[in-house]
């Protein structure tokens, strides 16, 4: 893929005697400082990465990007580990594991069925998944304490008995809490949640990944990635007026579609980068997930020091100084793609409905609003979540809410505000900025995901009733925010979601448009400005962190036999070494097939811990190709219709295996791993789809399930959902060998399909085994 004869000798040579300048300075490793304040036995491993990459330079011989440099920097085996963008599968060594309370109940259940005493790299839970919105901040709490008791007491005490660090409900979003705490340039971290990558606003590689990953870190076992392909996005120019760092991302989103970072890293870069603030990059990162990048990455710079030092982490701003050579790309790195965007020419952009890549720029906006026939009048406008809760972005919303204040003016539609964390809450909270958004009826909301993820007790239009909503959230898909199909969901910078609330029309363009006052005159929103970082600093709030006590050992995990929420795990099976022959199709899925299709979120987060009650949520959402509807198959076995996941424990009570078939970018979404356990969980041996996205096909292979691809994607079209198919080539699968599917016909006839895909021989021994977690358990019990 790299040629170096194709680049100048001198670039390279310049970049071997940087390299060599640095390693032969102070090692850098003689100066230990703690990744984060609350965990100071845990300190930075900048000389890891500084050796490895001396390895790595020697036999790559090339410039490298950030991106490579944070990931090599971290690699288990240098010396042998293959590279090849796009072909290797890289085993690295992550400095640590973060969970939010939905995806850490299965993750710590698991991690107890390995057999340890304490987690071996540092790991977070974090409560912000299980509180819904209803009436406001303090009674939501409260009311989420009271309902969710018994999960809170088993994460609490499983933490304490794992050595973890638990962040109780009320602490905010997992994500916000990382980048307060946790967070440092050149860093590798994994978290159990779709949005972990915002950590790259402080120049982290942070991935999103299922359970059964967390659980291999945080057992100690090197975590597998695919080595990534390297985007780069070359921002000129200088942001500013209505446009924010959020409209980079929907613009970026637009060009790339959500397929179109699967299997990448987005590595941001170029003088554009020193007009955006840290939590600005943050917003970039996270939202980065809408287009299937493994993550997002900025290298560092004064913008990431300044909250470093404004988060009491001056010690890690130095540090990362000292390392700064490592911690931006080599002059003369090649990108696999290269996206050109001036931010003095970026217009702000809304993307949706239904689809976070429809990116429209506002001066178009209102045209597109008429032509296509959605819903004009908007009715709530959502700002806050994980994407858009900083310091910045609200103080920027309280701007235009005084502005309109000052001329007279309430919200026209419903407006509710997000805290990300109990820190920018308690802040906001006593530099008036909450005052001001109640003042013209806005909603402070709970410090947790809320609405963005579904969790909202919305009650002022009717299931199925069509209306318009706009939200600084980062996800808009069918249903997504409050399980009304009908709702059509828009996509904004908090910027453009507040202004829009005053007009109460999504057509209003507050960089154009005027509104009338309430002294009959009209007026135009001036530009938008706040502060990056609260100049009295931020206010810590209430403490909320639960850090694992010194004597673990009389700790006792609070997991009732007779509990509906929490259920310990039993082994799946192994395979049993045959050839899989005349398995009826499951369903077969017509076009977008989430996370959210396969495993609802919503009211079933409280199952999260109880893999058989979660399980009656299985691909309810999946449209049925058969009829056009969701959640009404047929059993092949007695000709009656019925529910998915009830037709699919018909199959597994009688012995019966069967398979799914999936469109194109199948498990785009969410990082939830019960969307991989739930199948497996009802009996199903594979899911075999068009393509699939990154982090839903590693779920499957780790419980053991078959992820398999059309070799040629129109042969989607040649499996019928009465075809019962038979799977040929396991009893010598191999790495890059494809396997057949025959599709038999109900009218005698068949189809030989080739079908691909990505195991490698470590995941082909999940598959055998039954699972990742069953032949971890296997070889540990071998030591013994």
């Amino acid at each position: 893929m790299f040629n170096i004869a194709n680049r100048t000798a001198t670039a390279w040579r310049s970049v071997q005697r940087a390299a060599a300048g640095m390693a032969t300075a102070v090692r850098i490793g003689d100066t230990k400082v703690p990744m984060s304040l609350l965990e100071p036995g845990w300190c930075i491993n900048y000389q890891r990465i500084e050796d490895n990459l001396t390895v790595v330079r020697d036999r790559l011989k090339r410039p490298l990007t950030l991106s490579e440099k944070v990931l090599y920097g971290h690699l288990d085996d240098p010396h042998n580990q293959d590279i090849t963008r796009g072909v290797s599968y890289l085993k690295l060594r992550p400095d640590r594991v973060a969970c939010q309370d939905a995806t850490a109940q299965m993750a710590i259940l698991q991690f107890m069925s390995a057999g340890m005493d304490s987690t071996a790299v540092p790991t977070t839970v974090h409560c912000d998944h299980l509180i819904e919105a209803q009436i406001g901040g303090v009674p939501d709490l409260q009311r989420a304490i009271d309902i969710n008791r018994e999960v809170y007491d088993f994460l609490g005490t499983s933490t304490a008995k794992y050595n973890m660090g638990f962040w109780k409900p009320g602490s905010g979003i997992i994500h916000q809490i990382i980048l307060e705490n946790y967070a440092f340039p050149g860093g590798l971290m994994i978290g159990t949640d779709s949005h972990t990558p915002n950590a790259g606003g402080l120049g982290m590689i942070a991935c999103g990944v299922g359970g059964a990953d967390a659980v291999d870190v945080m057992a100690g076992i090197p975590w597998e990635l695919k080595c990534p392909k390297v985007i780069g996005v070359e921002l000129t120019g200088k942001i500013g007026g209505w446009t924010t760092p959020k409209d980079v991302i929907l613009k970026v989103a637009g060009i790339l579609t959500v397929k179109g970072g699967t299997g990448a890293i987005v590595e941001y870069k170029g003088p554009g980068l020193e007009s955006l603030s840290a939590t600005g990059m943050a917003t970039i990162c996270n939202m980065g997930a809408e287009i299937g990048a493994t993550t997002s990455l900025f290298p560092f710079n004064r913008r990431m020091a300044d909250y470093l030092k404004a988060t009491n982490r001056s010690e890690i701003a130095d540090y990362a100084k000292a390392f700064q050579h490592n911690l931006k790309a080599d002059e003369g790195a090649e990108y696999d793609q290269t996206i050109h965007i001036n931010l003095s020419e970026l217009e702000p952009h809304i993307n949706g409905p239904f689809t976070p890549d429809l990116a429209t720029p506002i001066s178009k906006f209102a045209a597109e609003v008429e032509k296509n026939g959605w819903p004009n009048e908007l009715k709530v406008g959502l700002i806050g979540s994980c994407t858009n809760s900083s310091y910045e972005d609200m103080s920027r919303a309280a701007f235009i809410v005084k502005e309109a204040a000052d001329h007279g003016l309430n919200v026209k539609s419903k407006f509710t505000i997000t805290p990300g964390s109990e820190q920018v809450r308690a802040t906001i909270a006593r530099d008036g900025q909450i005052e001001t958004f109640e003042s013209v009826g806005g909603l402070v909301l709970a410090n947790a995901c809320g609405p963005c993820i579904g969790q909202w007790d919305r009650q002022d239009v009717k299931k199925g009733e069509v209306n318009s909503i706009i939200t600084s959230y980062n996800r808009n898909f069918t249903g997504r925010n409050d399980a009304n199909p009908a709702t059509h969901a828009f996509v904004a910078s908090p910027d453009i979601v507040t202004a829009l609330v005053f007009a109460g029309d999504l057509r209003f363009n507050p960089l154009t448009d005027t509104l009338i006052g309430a002294d009959g005159k009209p007026f135009k929103f001036s530009d938008p400005t706040g502060h990056e970082l609260p100049p009295r600093g931020y206010d810590s709030g209430e403490n909320t962190f639960q850090a694992p006590p010194k004597d673990r050992v009389s700790v006792q995990v609070a997991v009732s036999p007779t509990s509906d929420r929490l259920q310990l795990l039993k082994p799946f099976k192994p395979w049993d070494g045959k050839t899989p022959e005349d398995l009826p199709v499951l369903i077969k899925v017509k076009g977008k097939c989430t996370t959210d299709h396969i495993s609802a979120g919503g009211p079933w987060l409280k199952y999260r811990g109880h893999l058989e009650n979660i399980s009656q949520n299985c691909l309810i959402g999946a449209i049925n190709i058969e009829n056009g509807e969701a959640n009404k198959i047929k059993n092949q076995t007695t000709g009656e219709w019925g529910g998915v996941p009830q037709t699919a424990a018909y199959y597994r009570d009688r012995g019966i295996k069967w398979v799914v078939i999936g469109d194109h970018n199948y498990g785009e979404g969410s990082s939830r791993e019960h969307a991989a356990l739930e199948p497996r969980f009802l009996g199903g041996l594979a899911i075999i789809t068009r393509s699939f996205a990154r982090i839903h096909e590693t779920n499957l292979k780790k419980q053991g399930m078959l992820a398999l691809t059309f070799a040629d994607p129109a042969d989607y079209d040649k499996v019928l959902p009465s075809d019962k198919v038979t799977i040929e080539g396991l009893e010598t699968f191999t790495p890059g060998i494809n396997l057949t599917l025959i599709a038999k016909h109900e009218d005698g006839t068949q189809d030989r399909i080739s079908l691909a895909h990505t195991f490698n021989e470590g995941q082909i021994e999940w598959f055998k085994a039954g699972s990742a977690l069953n032949l971890m358990a296997a070889k540990a019990k071998a030591q013994i």
